[in-house]
C-alpha cells in the first residue's frame, strides 16, 4: 500500500494511503487518510476488513500505535468500517466518531473496546492534541447520516464519497486534469447521490471553508485550482437520476 505524506507542518501531519498492490481484484480500492497532532492520532474511514493488514503495517511506519486515539467512520458502508472488529483488537482504548444514526449498524463489524462517539446531525468538533478537528453535515450525501471532516490547520477537506472517482490502480494520486477525470466519477455521483438539495447545502456550507485539498475516499485527490472546478462542477450536476 502506497503512503503519501500530504501535509506536514511542524508536528502536525496528513498522510494518504492508498492503491493497495495485495487487495482483492474485485474489491474496489479506497483511499484511507490519517491526521497526526503531536502525540495524537485519528484515522479516516480506515478501509474494509481486506486491507486490514496492509493498513496496519503502512500506519505504524508512520506513528506508534499508541498514537492512535480516535478512529472516523463518515458512513455505515463495508469499505469504510468494515475492519473495525480488527482494530478493535489493535486499538482497544481508541474511540470511534461515526454518525449517532449508524451506531447499531456499525456494531456489526465488532467492537467490543472501542468506544462508540455518536456525532450529531448538526455536527462537531474534535480536539486532536490541542488543535480542533470539524466534522462537517454531508447528510444524503450519499448516505443519510455522513460527515466530512475538515482540519483548518492543514485545510484539507476529507469528503468522503463525494468526490469519489474509479481510477486506475496506477494513476497519480491527484488529479491532473480535471476534463479526463470528470467521466470517472460522473456516473457514481449521479447515481448514488440521490438529492439535490442535499448537494447544494453540503456545497455551500464547504464553500465558506479555506480549502486547498478536497481528499475523497476513493480516486484522486483534488488540490489548487481543482477545488472550485470541482464543486462548480458538482453544483451543475443533475443527481437522483434513477428517479427520474
Amino acid at each position: 500500500m502506497k503512503s503519501k505524506v500530504l501535509f506536514s507542518q511542524g508536528e502536525h501531519r496528513w498522510v494518504m494511503f492508498a492503491r493497495d498492490p495485495l487487495k482483492p481484484e474485485k474489491i474496489i480500492d479506497t483511499n484511507q487518510y490519517m491526521i497526526v497532532n503531536r502525540q495524537q492520532a485519528i484515522l479516516l474511514d480506515p478501509g474494509g476488513i481486506e486491507i486490514f493488514s496492509s493498513m496496519l503495517s503502512s500506519v505504524v511506519k508512520e506513528v506508534p500505535i499508541e498514537h492512535i486515539k480516535y478512529l472516523f467512520a463518515s458512513h455505515q458502508d463495508p469499505d469504510i468500517i468494515s475492519s473495525l472488529g480488527l482494530w478493535d483488537k489493535a486499538l482497544p482504548s481508541a474511540t470511534l466518531y461515526s454518525p449517532w444514526l449508524w451506531e447499531g449498524f456499525i456494531r456489526h463489524f465488532g467492537m467490543d473496546s472501542i468506544t462508540f462517539s455518536p456525532i450529531k446531525d448538526e455536527g462537531g468538533t474534535l480536539s486532536l492534541a490541542g488543535d480542533d478537528i470539524e466534522f462537517i453535515p454531508a447528510h444524503y450525501m450519499h448516505s443519510s447520516g455522513n460527515f466530512s471532516v475538515y482540519d483548518g490547520k492543514a485545510k484539507i477537506l476529507m469528503s468522503g464519497d463525494i468526490g469519489a472517482a474509479l481510477d486506475a490502480p496506477d494513476a497519480p494520486l491527484f488529479v491532473e486534469d480535471f476534463e479526463q477525470h470528470i467521466p470517472k466519477m460522473e456516473y457514481f455521483h449521479r447515481r448514488w447521490m440521490p438529492s439535490n438539495a442535499a448537494k447544494k447545502v453540503w456545497i455551500e456550507r464547504v464553500r465558506r471553508l479555506d480549502i486547498d485539498m478536497i481528499c475523497p475516499q476513493h480516486g484522486g485527490i483534488f488540490k489548487g485550482e481543482d477545488v472550485t472546478r470541482f464543486l462548480d462542477w458538482l453544483d451543475d450536476l443533475d443527481v437522483g437520476i434513477a428517479v427520474s
